[in-house]
């Protein structure tokens, strides 16, 4: 399959279980983007979205209850980003639900740019900070996203 997004060092930020999430993410961007390649069905694509949106919403939560958790100084300007990007995919998934507009390589793009430039620029911001507080950049356990990264890809 040609990834829409590769994971790479560049879009690790050194904490497992978050580089975790994130390429979970990265593999509901990709398995959408397959699907819209395939040509299949819209209910199909719907369903990724809705997969990518249910996720993107838990992602966030867990990862501003670690802001919170330590202190991250910036916390209230990165929870307006999820916000705002939120409310961008709740918007779109309205659209595809009511027909008036349909997953294509438009947006594909658009959660390619933000995905990765989120994890890059605002994610990365976080990293120095979660680390010093305490944050451990290796998993005990494997989590239920590792097992779940595992399930898409295996």
């Amino acid at each position: 399959m040609n990834e829409l997004v590769e994971w790479s060092d560049e879009l690790s930020l050194g904490i497992e279980e978050i580089d975790e999430q994130h390429k979970m993410l990265a593999g509901l961007v990709n398995k959408m983007h397959e699907a819209i390649q395939q040509r299949q069905a819209h209910g199909v694509v719907r369903d990724i979205l809705n997969d990518l949106a249910s996720h993107t919403k838990t992602r966030f939560v867990v990862e501003e209850s670690l802001m919170r958790i330590l202190n991250y100084p910036d916390y209230e300007t990165h929870k307006q980003q999820h916000d705002n990007l939120i409310a961008q995919i709740e918007e779109l998934q309205g659209k595809v639900e009511a027909g008036k507009a349909s997953v294509n390589f438009e947006l594909m793009h658009f959660l390619k740019v933000w995905l990765t430039k989120h994890i890059m620029e605002s994610d990365k911001a976080y990293t120095a900070h979660f680390i010093s507080a305490g944050a451990n950049p290796k998993l005990q356990k494997r989590s239920w996203v590792g097992k779940l990264w595992q399930s898409l890809h295996g």
